[in-house]
């Protein structure tokens, strides 16, 4: 039987910061699995949500950048949730935008990346059987889309890596951040394309437009099921945390 206190069905707030980089896979993740999914669209003023009324905090990309507080309003008090998050060990998942603005909750600094990264890469995973990645192959395809990127920050580790970007993923205790995307699909490529097309260029890692959207029906499902095996371990690690008391 399941100990009673332990949550089975988990209260997952995602945040939106445009209403073309949403959760995807993730809200098909959550609600085929009961969950409490909740999509706050930031960009149309809706409150964050409560720390004490999150199990995980899932935070999407977006094409600003993570220093662009005087233009976007909520971004200060999204550093100020994930930061409240990070202490009362409520699991934060940042993705692109997300994780930048994780890693910068955590102490790293983020930085305009050499080049712009736009398409689907290659990523070597690194991780342990401690690792909530652990159940994902040493290496997988993924979608990109981002031109800044952090080192480390302190008190995580480096999870994944690729040739365009040497941190791709990183983990914390509490806490994963990738830069890269699992849980797009056609669609989601094809608002990226139509919202941001203009950003791609002829650098090393900027795919076109026909190939973006040629790799993801070849990659995409996988991604996707990737996505689904990370949320698993997601889940576990919350709800252990929880039922052993670990939130303060």
């Amino acid at each position: 039987m399941p100990d009673k206190n332990v949550p089975q069905k988990l209260r997952i707030r995602c945040l939106m910061h445009v209403p073309f980089e949403g959760p995807g896979a993730i809200e098909q993740w959550g609600q085929q699995r009961g969950h409490d999914f909740r999509a706050i669209r930031l960009f149309a003023g809706e409150p964050l949500p409560e720390v004490d009324q999150t199990d995980l905090l899932v935070v999407m990309g977006g094409p600003m950048s993570a220093h662009d507080e005087a233009e976007y309003s909520w971004l200060l008090p999204v550093k100020a949730l994930i930061a409240r998050c990070l202490e009362r060990k409520v699991f934060v998942l940042g993705i692109c935008l997300g994780s930048q603005l994780l890693a910068e909750s955590l102490g790293a600094v983020v930085r305009r990346h050499t080049h712009r990264e736009i398409g689907w890469y290659p990523v070597t995973i690194r991780s342990d059987a401690n690792s909530v990645m652990s159940a994902l192959p040493a290496e997988l395809m993924t979608f990109h889309w981002h031109g800044e990127t952090y080192d480390v920050p302190p008190g995580a580790l480096l999870r994944a890596s690729s040739e365009g970007c040497a941190v791709q993923a990183f983990e914390h205790p509490a806490a994963l951040g990738l830069q890269f995307h699992l849980e797009v699909d056609r669609s989601g490529v094809e608002q990226l394309l139509a919202h941001c097309g203009e950003e791609i260029g002829s650098g090393p890692f900027e795919q076109q437009p026909s190939s973006l959207l040629a790799m993801e029906q070849v990659h995409g499902d996988n991604a996707r099921q990737a996505l689904f095996l990370l949320l698993e371990q997601i889940q576990r690690k919350v709800t252990f945390s929880r039922g052993a008391g670990g939130r303060n």
